[in-house]
């Protein structure tokens, strides 16, 4: 069982030290975004690098429609996986969609981590009244659709919105090459089980400190959706970064290690 959940999640192992940082990517990636924070953590820490079902190299012939038809789903590919290396008192560095499939995993399993960081986070993407997640449904169904009609020219016009580094338009170029490495049908499903998904009300249950690192100019997960976290979850601590965009652990992955290490040195 845990070298088949090992493969099936290629499960990657470096590092040294007595403590655990597992980093788990978002949405349309796939461990290999965090390559460069991660190798920053080596020297001090056992690493653990994972790709959920469906995404990177991971077993897709094992990717079920129904298993991850919700957060709960990847939720369990997290927990299997820590298993599997019988890990406990874990940090978990989780980006986007991430922080919440680790969030669900803190709650089901309190022993399993000691600390959480979430990488910009949200917990419903979706506006409503006395909400603003930042899209409208409209919004959503729009960029589903997009992706069923031709996911190439989606990732083109994503990458730029979700990098928002016009002055280093590589970033968005690496960015949109990722997300045109995975399998469209699969990609439709996650983003759209991203975006609709609503876990607000489990926030007040996470009993694990909790680092929220807010990107500016976040077009994805806004800077009033972070707030909102750290507003729900009792042991959290905001900071708001420097870094553009929504994926700061590429486009500026020294502040991303800093604002990690500091945390942990308190």
């Amino acid at each position: 069982m845990n070298n088949r959940v090992l493969k099936r999640n290629n499960v990657k192992v470096s590092g040294q030290g007595n403590k655990t940082i597992v980093f788990a990517h978002g949405f349309g990636c796939d461990q290999l975004v965090w390559r460069e924070v991660a190798e920053a953590f080596e020297s001090g820490y056992r690493v653990v690098l994972f790709d959920y079902v469906g995404s990177g190299r991971s077993d897709k012939s094992v990717y079920s429609t129904e298993r991850y038809s919700s957060l709960h789903g990847y939720k369990q590919d997290l927990l299997e996986v820590c298993a599997a290396l019988e890990l406990k008192d874990i940090i978990f560095v989780g980006h986007s969609v991430s922080s919440m499939i680790g969030m669900l995993a803190s709650i089901e399993q309190p022993e399993l981590m000691k600390q959480l960081i979430m990488v910009g986070p949200s917990p419903r993407y979706l506006n409503e009244p006395g909400y603003q997640g930042g899209f409208d449904r409209e919004d959503i169904e729009e960029l589903l659709e997009m992706m069923e009609l031709n996911y190439k020219e989606w990732a083109k016009y994503l990458a730029p919105v979700v990098m928002q580094n016009e002055a280093r338009p590589q970033l968005s170029q690496e960015f949109e090459e990722i997300l045109c490495l995975n399998d469209p049908v699969i990609a439709r499903q996650f983003a759209e089980v991203t975006f609709t998904s609503d876990v607000r009300d489990e926030l007040e249950k996470v009993q694990v400190p909790t680092l929220i690192l807010q990107p500016a100019q976040d077009v994805i997960a806004p800077l009033e959706v972070g707030q909102f976290v750290h507003s729900k979850i009792p042991k959290s601590k905001f900071v708001l970064m420097e870094a553009m965009g929504h994926n700061p652990h590429m486009s500026d992955a020294a502040e991303t290690i800093n604002r990690i290490k500091g945390y942990l040195a308190e």
